[in-house]
C-alpha cells in the first residue's frame, strides 16, 4: 500500500501530538467526492445514487454526500435517520431499508414523510399499513425480494439461501396480491440486492437482468401494475488485496445502458445504494506497535488497538493493505526484537484469540517497537461495526484530514 505524502505527514503529526490514545482513524473524503462525480458522469441519468451510511456514518462522509448532490441517504434505523437529518438531508431524501423495523421506527418514518420504505415481509407490510391508516396517510413502498440465485465471488451474499432479507422469489408472486390489497401502501417497485463486495461486473449485471425479468413477469401477471422504481442495492466491490482487479464503473455503466434499452425501461427510475465503494479508500486505521516477540518461530506484533477498534478484517476474513511507518523510537532495551522481511501475526491487546488486525499472516518488510501500523481501505465498516467497549480500552478518535 502506497500512502501519499500528505496522509503520512498527518499520521505522524497526530501521533506526535499526544492527543490520541495511540490509535485513531484518519479520514480524507476527497476520494469519495471523486467517485461520486465519476458515477454521476457515467451512469444512466435514470440511476439515482443513495449513500448507504451504514458504511460510515461520520458527519464528514454525510456532508460529502450532501455536497455531491446525491439523491439521498439509505438508512437502516431511526438513529441513522437522525444523523442524516442533522447532516443537512431532508426526510424526503431518506429511504428506509432492512429487516426488523420496529413499530416505533415505522411510525417515525411515516410521521416524518420519508420518501420510501422498503418492505421485507408480509408482517411488515400489514404493520405499516395499519400505521398509515391510523394517521390517514399513504406511503410509497418498494418490496424487497430474496432472489433464488447467488453471486459466487461476493464478499457477502444476501440471496440464494434462507434469508432474513426480503420475501423469497418463489413466494413473492403468491404474496404480492396481499400487499397490493393494502389500501394505504403505494407499491412503487422492487428492491433486489443479491450481494455485496462484487468485483466482477458481469455478476452485478446478471442481477440487473434477472430483476428486469422479474419486473416484466410481475407486470404481466397484474394488469395495470408497473414497477416504476427498481433498487439494485449496492454491491460495487473494493480490491482489498490490491490485486488490480478493481470494479469497472465504465463497463457497468455501458452495459446497464444497453440493458435498460433492451427491456424498454427508459421511463423507469433505478436506485443504487453505495457505501463501501464510496468510502473504503477514504480512511486509514493507525495504531502504535507496543511489542514484538517470537512464538513457536513466528513473529507476533502487538498493537495498542485491535479488532475492538477495527473488526472488519477478522469478521470477513480479509486482510487489508498494511504499511508500517517508522518512528525511530528509542529502544526499551538493546536486545529487543524487530521484524525484517517476515510473515507475521498482527493484533491488539484483547484477551481472546480472534483479536487480529489481519486474519491471515501478513508480510512486513520492517517493523520496530514504537512504529505505526497503518491499515488502509478502512473508511468503510471500520469503527461503525467494531465492539469498542470490550475491555474498556479508550475509543479511537476519528480525525479529518
Amino acid at each position: 500500500m502506497d500512502i501519499q505524502q500528505d496522509i503520512q505527514t498527518k499520521i505522524y503529526d497526530v501521533m506526535a501530538s499526544g492527543n490520541t490514545p495511540g490509535s485513531f482513524y484518519l479520514y480524507d473524503t476527497r476520494p469519495m467526492t471523486a467517485k461520486l462525480e465519476e458515477l454521476k458522469q457515467k451512469l444512466p441519468p435514470s440511476v439515482q445514487i443513495y449513500y448507504a451510511m451504514k458504511a460510515n456514518g461520520h458527519e464528514a462522509f454525510l456532508k460529502t454526500a450532501l455536497n455531491a448532490n446525491v439523491k439521498g441517504i439509505e438508512i437502516a434505523s431511526m438513529g441513522e435517520g437522525a444523523r442524516a437529518i442533522d447532516a443537512g438531508f431532508s426526510f424526503d431524501q431518506l429511504i428506509f431499508t432492512g429487516p426488523g423495523k420496529t413499530p416505533e421506527e415505522l411510525l417515525w418514518a411515516v410521521e416524518n414523510g420519508l420518501d420510501k420504505i422498503h418492505i421485507e415481509s408480509l408482517i411488515e407490510a400489514h404493520r405499516l399499513n395499519k400505521i398509515c391508516a391510523d394517521l390517514g396517510v399513504q406511503q410509497d413502498i418498494l418490496v424487497r425480494v430474496n432472489p433464488n440465485f447467488d453471486i459466487h465471488g461476493a464478499q457477502a451474499k444476501f440471496s440464494g439461501d434462507s434469508s432474513k432479507f426480503g420475501i423469497d422469489e418463489n413466494l413473492f408472486m403468491d404474496l404480492l396480491p396481499d400487499i397490493l390489497a393494502l389500501e394505504n401502501l403505494n407499491f412503487k417497485g422492487l428492491h433486489v440486492y443479491a450481494a455485496s463486495g462484487v468485483l466482477q461486473v458481469e455478476d452485478l449485471l446478471e442481477n440487473c437482468r434477472r430483476v428486469f425479468t422479474l419486473a416484466c413477469d410481475i407486470e404481466a401477471a397484474h394488469d395495470g401494475l408497473k414497477c416504476d422504481i427498481i433498487d439494485f442495492g449496492g454491491g460495487f466491490g473494493v480490491d482489498y488485496l490490491e490485486t488490480g482487479a478493481d470494479f469497472s464503473v465504465d463497463i457497468y455503466a455501458i452495459q446497464l445502458f444497453k440493458l435498460i434499452e433492451k427491456f424498454g425501461f427508459e421511463d423507469r427510475q433505478f436506485v443504487i445504494e453505495l457505501g463501501r465503494y464510496l468510502t473504503a479508500d477514504s480512511g486509514w486505521y493507525c495504531t502504535e506497535i507496543l511489542d514484538i516477540k517470537t512464538s513457536l518461530g513466528k513473529k507476533q506484533i502487538i498493537t495498542r488497538g485491535g479488532n475492538h477498534h477495527f473488526r472488519r478484517p477478522v469478521a470477513l476474513g480479509i486482510n487489508h493493505p498494511l504499511s508500517i511507518l517508522p518512528t525511530n523510537t528509542e529502544k526499551v532495551f538493546e536486545g529487543q526484537e524487530s521484524v525484517e522481511d517476515e510473515m507475521v501475526f498482527i493484533g491488539g491487546p484483547l484477551c481472546n484469540s480472534v483479536d487480529k488486525l489481519a486474519p491471515k499472516d501478513i508480510y512486513v518488510k520492517k517493523a520496530e517497537i514504537g512504529d505505526i501500523a497503518v491499515l488502509g481501505l478502512a473508511g468503510a465498516y471500520g469503527l461503525s461495526m467494531s465492539h469498542v467497549n470490550f475491555l474498556c480500552h479508550p475509543h479511537p478518535p476519528e480525525i479529518i484530514l
